[in-house]
C-alpha cells in the first residue's frame, strides 16, 4: 500500500494535471459505489439497531383497558344507524369526500349526545381532476384535568387513502368518544374528527386549526390546544382482522417521532397480542432480505412525497400522527382495535412535554429494528458529492489551456485559446453561467403544464415532455453554436456549473428527504461522465457517436423514468401524475419541483453537452 502511494504521488508530482483530468472521474465513480454498498449494508445487525422507548412518561402497555363488554352493543347500535343512512343516500360518500346533510347531522347527534363539544368545517379544493370539498366534523372532550394547553386528535375518514368505505372506523371512533367522555383520568383534551376523505378533509382541518387555511376552507369555530398527537383508525371491512398495518410516512418525507410508532407496536404486540406490520409486508422473517425491502419499500414512499394516509396531514406541523390499519382475516374483533386505541392514547396522556427525545429521521427495518440518520445519512452525501467533486475538478481544469483537450479546435477556438498567459486561461463566465440559469428556468414550464392541465390531458403531456426532451437539448446545442460559437473551456464551465448546482441541491435534499436525494443522484450520476465528444476525421463517426450518447441518456430523462416506473408497477401514468397534482393544489407536496427544477435541467445540460458535439467545428 505504501509502494502504491509514493508511486501515485511521483506520478502527481511529475504530471501536475493529472490531479484534474483523470483521477476526478475515478474519485466520483468511488463515491458512488461506496454510497450504494453502504445503503445494502444498513440491515445488518451491526449498522441498524432495536428500537426502544425514550421517553420514559409514556409508559406503553402500563394500564388496564376497560373498552369492551357493553361497548360493543354502542359500536353496533352506532353502525346500524349509519348503514341506514348509507343505504338510504346511495351511500352518502361522494368520489371526492362530498357527504350527504343526513349523515353530518346524525354524527353530530351522535357527539352531542355524548356530551361532547361539536362543531363543522366546510372545505373545498381544486385540483386537476376536479373539485374536492365536504364537511369535517369534529367533538372535543375537554380534560377534567387539564386546562385545555394541550389536545390529542383521533380521525376516522369515512373514505380511507384507498377510497374504500371505513364504516367500522368511523362508528368505532364514535363508540370511543362515548367511552372517554365517561373517564376522568384525561389531562389533555381529546378530539374526535370525522372527515368525508382520508386526503382533503384533514389537510383543510389543520390548516385551519393553525389558521393557515386558504379561503376555500372555512375557520375553525372551535379549538383546543397544542396537538401533542394524533391516532387515524382505518377499519373497512365487516370480519374480524388478523393484524394492524401501522402507516406513519408524512408528507415530504417528514415522519413523527419515532416513540409513537415504538409506543403503538408494544400496545399492539405485547398488550393486545395483535401482530403488527409495515411498509405491506405481511410476512417478515427478519432476513437480511425481508429488512431490505422494507427498507426499500418505505425508501419509495418517502422519496415520492405523497400522503400516506390521513395522519400525513398532521406530521408537517410537528404533530405525531400514525394511522392504525386492520388488515386480513383472523379472530381479532373492534373493540381489540378500540383497546388498542386506547392504551395508545393513554400513553399519550401521560405526556409532559412534546415528544422529542426519539428519532425524526429514521429507515426502519422491520416493527423493532431501524437506522438512525447518522449512519445512513453518509450514502446519499457519497452520492452527492461526487457531482461537487467533478464540478471542483472541472473548474480547475477550464483555467488551464494544457488541460483543456477540445479535440480538433476550429479556427475561433484557437484564436481564443491563445489568449493566455503562462498557460492560465481567464474564465468567460457569461456565456456557461447564462445557459444554466436558462435551463433552470425552462424547468418551470413542465411544472406548471403538470400541475394545471386536466387529468384527460396528463397521458399526452408526460410522452409529449418524453419527445421534447429528445429534441430540446439539439436545438439548444445548435442555437448556442451559431450564436456564441463557445469553446471547449466553455462547455468545461457550463458542464461545471450545473454539477456544482446538482450537488448543492442534493447534499441541501439530503437532510430533508434522503430518498429522493439518494434517487435523484443515482438517476443523475451518469452525468459526471458524459461530455462533449471529440471531433473525429470521419463526419459518418462524429454525428454516430453523440447520437449514441444521447440515445442512452434519453433512458434517463424524467419523463422516460415516470413512464417506466408506471409501467414496472403497473400504475397508470393518469393516476401518477393526478396525484402528484393534488399533492402539489392540498398537501404542498414538492416532489415535482426535484423532479422538473433540479433533476431536468441538470439532465438538459448534459445532454447540450454531447449534442454539441454534432455541431463541433472541422
Amino acid at each position: 500500500m505504501g509502494l502504491l502511494t509514493s508511486a501515485l504521488a511521483r506520478r502527481l508530482r511529475n504530471d501536475p494535471y493529472l490531479a484534474f483530468t483523470r483521477l476526478p472521474p475515478y474519485i466520483s465513480l468511488f463515491c458512488i459505489i461506496v454510497g450504494v454498498v453502504t445503503l445494502f449494508l444498513l440491515p445488518l445487525d451491526e449498522y441498524s439497531r432495536k428500537t426502544y422507548i425514550s421517553e420514559n412518561a409514556l409508559l406503553p402497555a402500563q394500564v388496564h383497558t376497560y373498552f369492551t363488554g357493553s361497548e360493543q352493543n354502542i359500536f353496533r347500535g352506532y353502525k346500524r344507524e349509519l348503514e341506514g343512512l348509507l343505504k338510504d343516500s346511495g351511500e352518502g360518500i361522494g368520489k371526492y369526500g362530498e357527504t350527504e346533510p343526513e349523515v353530518s347531522e346524525k354524527i353530530q347527534s351522535i357527539l352531542r349526545a355524548a356530551r361532547l363539544k361539536v362543531a363543522t368545517q366546510d372545505y373545498e379544493y381544486h385540483s386537476a381532476d376536479g373539485v374536492h370539498k365536504g364537511q369535517n366534523v369534529y367533538g372535543i372532550i375537554q380534560a377534567p384535568r387539564g386546562d385545555a394547553t394541550e389536545a390529542i386528535v383521533l380521525v376516522a375518514a369515512w373514505r380511507t387513502i384507498d377510497g374504500e368505505l371505513n364504516l367500522n372506523g368511523v362508528s368505532l371512533a364514535l363508540t370511543l368518544a362515548r367511552y372517554f367522555k365517561r373517564w376522568s383520568l384525561w389531562s389533555k383534551d381529546i378530539i374526535f374528527l370525522v372527515t368525508p376523505d382520508s386526503k382533503s378533509g384533514t389537510q383543510a382541518w389543520i390548516d385551519a386549526y393553525h389558521d393557515l387555511h386558504p379561503p376555500s376552507v372555512q375557520p375553525l369555530p372551535l379549538k383546543s390546544g397544542a396537538l401533542q398527537g394524533g391516532v387515524v383508525i382505518e377499519y373497512p371491512f365487516d370480519h374480524r382482522f388478523e393484524s394492524l398495518h401501522i402507516v406513519y410516512d408524512g408528507v415530504n418525507g417528514q415522519l413523527p417521532n419515532l416513540d409513537l410508532f415504538n409506543t403503538a407496536i408494544i400496545v399492539s404486540n405485547n398488550q393486545m397480542g395483535i401482530r403488527a406490520s409495515l411498509q405491506e409486508m405481511w410476512e417478515h422473517d427478519d432476513s437480511y432480505g425481508k429488512r431490505l425491502q422494507t427498507m426499500l419499500r418505505g425508501m419509495a414512499r418517502q422519496g415520492l412525497g405523497l400522503a400516506a394516509g390521513a395522519h400525513s396531514s398532521f406530521i408537517p406541523y410537528h404533530i405525531d400522527a400514525i394511522t392504525l390499519q386492520a388488515k386480513g382475516e383472523g379472530w381479532h374483533d373492534e373493540m381489540a382495535f378500540g383497546r388498542t386505541v386506547e392504551g395508545i392514547c393513554r400513553s399519550l396522556n401521560n405526556l409532559l412535554e412534546h415528544l422529542h427525545q426519539s428519532f425524526f429521521f429514521y429507515l426502519l427495518m422491520q416493527t423493532r429494528r431501524f437506522v438512525s440518520i447518522g449512519t445512513y445519512m453518509p450514502s446519499a452525501m457519497l452520492v452527492a458529492a461526487n457531482f461537487s467533486i467533478m464540478a471542483v475538478a472541472l473548474w480547475v481544469r477550464s483555467g488551464y489551456r494544457a488541460a483543456i483537450q477540445p479535440g480538433t479546435p476550429g479556427k475561433k477556438e484557437k484564436e481564443k485559446s491563445d489568449n493566455s498567459v503562462n498557460g492560465v486561461l481567464e474564465r468567460p463566465l457569461s456565456l456557461p453561467l447564462s445557459v444554466v440559469v436558462i435551463l433552470h428556468f425552462i424547468g418551470a414550464i413542465p411544472l406548471y403544464i403538470l400541475n394545471n392541465v386536466p387529468t384527460q390531458f396528463f397521458a399526452p403531456a408526460i410522452y409529449t415532455l418524453a419527445g421534447f426532451s429528445v429534441i430540446l437539448p439539439v436545438v439548444l446545442a445548435f442555437v448556442i453554436t451559431q450564436l456564441a460559437s463557445p469553446t471547449a473551456q466553455h462547455y468545461l464551465l457550463l458542464k461545471s456549473f450545473s454539477l456544482l448546482l446538482l450537488g448543492l441541491f442534493l447534499s441541501v435534499l439530503a437532510t430533508l428527504n434522503f430518498s429522493l436525494s439518494f434517487a435523484t443522484g443515482l438517476l443523475c450520476a451518469p452525468l459526471s461522465f458524459v461530455t462533449r465528444i471529440p471531433a473525429t476525421d470521419t463526419q459518418r463517426t462524429a454525428v454516430k457517436r453523440p447520437l449514441a450518447v444521447l440515445a442512452l441518456m434519453n433512458l434517463l430523462s424524467p419523463p422516460v423514468v415516470i413512464l417506466i416506473a408506471c409501467a414496472v408497477k403497473n400504475v397508470s401514468v393518469t393516476a401518477l401524475l393526478t396525484e402528484l397534482a393534488f399533492g402539489w393544489d392540498v398537501w404542498g407536496v414538492w416532489t415535482p419541483v426535484v423532479v422538473w427544477c433540479v433533476w431536468w435541467p441538470a439532465w438538459l445540460a448534459g445532454g447540450l453537452l454531447v449534442a454539441a458535439s454534432l455541431f463541433a467545428s472541422k
